[in-house]
Parts: C-alpha cells; structure tokens; sequence
C-alpha cells in the first residue's frame, strides 16, 4: 500500500524561562512591551503533523511518502526521516525561504509565548500529486493533514480528479479556514480524522450534522483522548478503549501517531477494531514520551502491550504483522 502523506514539516524551539511571565509585564506599560528572557534551556525538537505521521508509518515498517514543503536547510532532518523508513524524494525545496519553525517559551507557571513561522510550507500550494504518483508508481491513498490551506484544499481537490483515495485530517486548520473551505476537505473523504472539540468545530464550521457528515466520508475516526476513539462508517460503530498510561511526558504529537498506527493497521489488511488498537497504543508510546519522534519500537515491548489491553488473540494478530 502506497500512502502519501501531505502537510507541515517544522521544527520545534522550545525554551525554558525559570521565573514568571507575569512578574515581568508593568500593567500600564503593555502598549509598549519591550522584553528579553534568559532561559535556561533549549530543546530542538523535529515535528511537524505530516512528518509526525509519516516518522510513525516508517517505524511501523511501511515506506510512507512524505509530501510538503521545506528550507535548504532540511538535509539533517531529511537524513533521519529516511533512516528512519521515510521516502523524502517528494518533498519540495524553497529556494528563498527557511523550514516551518515552532518558537516557544514556557514559563515556571506553564504559561507560553510562541510564535510560528510558515515559511517554506507556504510553497506547499506549488506541489502537483500526479508527479508523486507517477515517480511511485501510484497512490492508494493520500493523507491530506494541516498544511498551508491553499495547499490542502488543492490536494483534496486533484485527489477526487484523479480518483485518488484520501484521508481528511484538518485538525488545527479548522479553527482558521472558514467553511466552504472547510466541506470541500471532507467531501468523499476515505477517512476523515478529528478529536472531540475538533468535531465540534468542523459541525459549526461547516453547518452540517453529525449524520451529513457520516454520509460524505467513508469512515469517521474520533479519537477521545483518555477515553479512546470511536470509528463510524459503512454501517459499523467501534469503540477503542485508550491505553493506560501512568506517566504522561508530553501530549505533543499523540494524535499523529494514533494515525500512524491506524493507518498501518489498515495497511496491514486489519479490520477497524485492530487498527485502531494499533493506533492507541502508538499514542500511549508518544504520550509517555518527550518529542513526536524521540521514541522506539520494539516488536516484543508493543505486543506486549496490546495483549495487556487488548487482550491475546489481538496481540497475536498484531505481531504476526509487525516487521519492527
């Protein structure tokens, strides 16, 4: 199954401020702020929610295609995400501007100043999918994940031209593009992804009911956090519980490598039960771990896992399939 994945590639920034934003701000100075904080730490993190997702599928074994759009100064990461099982021959290089980058200070009290910069995922607009389909030799499906938006709404639109598969996966676009960019993202959608309160905001954006929706996508997947997921389509209704997870690290990218999983499961030839345990348990990995791509996967470790929620017979299926 060849599966290409379109959206952002970035990198993160993250630092450390030991005191309080609050302390640092005079209340009838803000129309004029002008600050500086020496921080303690620096953290370089790779992410980016298509890069996230195709990490995950390498991992998992598949050769994912990574489509999106980046800096000249991609080589380092390009090198890991290909050592790692990612096909990065499909990945646009600007010539004038840098790789998306996420800039964040957190202060003593969890509170953040960020700023990102789209940069080269603007270009991501330029990017026709018949030339990653002819280089591959076809596409079975096409993830169509946040993006810049020109670009999303473009790949959905040559994907139901050329009779290309798609999965929807707005997820924090929504909250910027307005509606009738929103419905042309989801209609005649293979699988539409989104998590509780992006549910919400793809009906009010939308203007459509729960069961519109349902009758424009083939399957509705809706992940519930702790609470698991709930997949809908074809006449079926399956719900997965979440894995438990006793130290949480960072909720950054969960929901990635719950499409990973899921997306592999169904690579896999699994029904949708078994795909989205594959799924929460990846999650359950990401959770419990610093970074969207810091993590490994061992064949034994995440059986074991499956069978302890899932119980024998899905941790058997599983791992006949796992080549990790």
């Amino acid at each position: 199954m060849r599966i290409a994945v379109t959206g952002s590639i970035a990198t993160d920034h993250l630092m450390v401020f030991p005191g309080k934003f609050a302390e640092q701000l005079v209340a009838d100075q803000l129309d004029k702020i002008s600050l500086s904080f020496l921080v303690d730490e620096l953290e370089v993190r790779r992410g980016g929610v298509a890069a996230n997702i195709a990490f995950g599928l390498g991992c998992l074994g598949m050769t994912p295609i990574l489509v999106g759009a980046v800096g000249s100064d991609f080589d380092d990461y390009r090198s890991w995400l290909e050592r790692h099982g990612v096909d990065t021959k499909s990945v646009h290089i600007s010539q004038n501007r840098h790789t998306s980058r996420f800039l964040c200070t957190t202060d003593q009290d969890q509170n953040q100043i960020a700023s990102f910069y789209a940069g080269a995922m603007e270009e991501a607009r330029e990017i026709e999918l018949q030339a990653v389909a002819d280089r591959t030799g076809g596409l079975d499906l096409v993830v169509v994940a946040p993006n810049d938006p020109v670009a999303m709404v473009r790949h959905t639109e040559e994907c139901r031209q050329r009779g290309f598969a798609f999965a929807a996966d707005p997820s924090q676009q929504l909250a910027r593009m307005e509606g009738p960019e929103i419905r042309k993202l989801i209609d005649g959608a293979k699988y539409l992804f989104t998590n509780e309160y992006e549910t919400s905001l793809l009906l009010q954006a939308t203007g459509w009911s729960a069961e519109e929706v349902r009758e424009k996508v083939g399957y509705w997947v809706m992940t519930h956090g702790p609470d698991g997921v709930q997949v809908e389509g074809n006449g079926q209704s399956i719900r997965v519980p979440a894995l438990k997870v006793d130290d949480i690290a960072d909720p950054t990218g969960v929901g990635d490598a719950f499409r990973s999983g899921f997306l592999w499961g169904i690579h896999a030839k699994m029904n949708l039960e078994r795909a989205a345990q594959v799924g929460c348990t990846l999650a359950a990995i990401v959770l419990e771990t610093v970074g969207t791509q810091e993590y490994t996967l061992d064949r034994a470790e995440f059986s074991n896992r499956v069978a302890k929620s899932y119980g024998n017979d899905a941790a058997a299926e599983i791992e006949s399939r796992l080549r990790i």
